[in-house]
């Protein structure tokens, strides 16, 4: 190929290249396909399709950088709702129930029926479970192996909170963490928190046993 004909390609090539949408317009379009994509019906509405500035940041093209996760995880733990009553833990029975119930928010709920935590679509929590997730490392023994025999000990203060925040909202502890923020989304009210936490601190929970 002669060296103009090489030019004139390369030119052409290069204005081709210059035409191409901008990253922000290519997400612009993106998001009109999606919001397209979805009507509201029943509890189900639109605006679930709007990202706050964590989601905003651990949804783009690259991973945030260090400065903008340490932002992210400050606001997010500074958003935590701590026990109201200063209880963590409640009742380990309905906690096994929560975490073996996948239902809520969806359009055919009712708005006023708590949902379910789902938590075995993502962790083994019992080992009576034969079917859970891998997504999540394993929670069997999660009290256990973490040295909470009396989770009111001060000693077990630290793990005790460390783990109401992470259920209540993880992107406090891991800014781009792909699990749920339970309590900070209305998905888990304050006392299925509880519950669920009595399932996973309670040394009388079938998890520790």
């Amino acid at each position: 190929m002669k060296r103009p004909t090489l030019i004139a390609l390369s030119a052409a090539l290069a204005a081709g290249c210059a035409t191409l949408p901008s990253p922000q317009a290519l997400d612009a379009q993106a998001n009109d396909v999606i919001r397209a994509s979805f009507r509201e019906q029943g509890i189900a509405t639109l605006d679930r399709l709007n990202q706050d500035d964590a989601q905003r940041a651990c949804s783009a093209a690259t991973p945030p950088p260090p400065d903008v996760v340490k932002r992210i995880e400050a606001q997010q733990l500074a958003a935590v709702h701590w026990p109201s009553n200063g209880q963590y833990l409640g009742n380990w029975r309905e906690g096994e129930k929560l975490a073996q119930n996948g239902r809520g928010m969806t359009w055919t709920d009712p708005a006023n029926v708590p949902g379910g935590g789902n938590c075995y679509n993502c962790h083994q929590i019992g080992k009576e479970e034969i079917s859970f997730g891998t997504i999540g490392p394993s929670l069997y023994q999660y009290g256990k192996l973490r040295g909470v025999t009396d989770p009111a000990a001060p000693a077990s203060a630290e793990i005790v909170k460390y783990t109401w925040g992470k259920i209540w909202n993880a992107k406090a502890y891991n800014a781009c963490s792909a699990m749920p923020r339970f309590g900070h989304a209305g998905v888990l009210n304050e006392q299925q928190v509880r519950d669920i936490m009595a399932l996973l601190l309670d040394p009388q929970s079938p998890v520790n046993r």
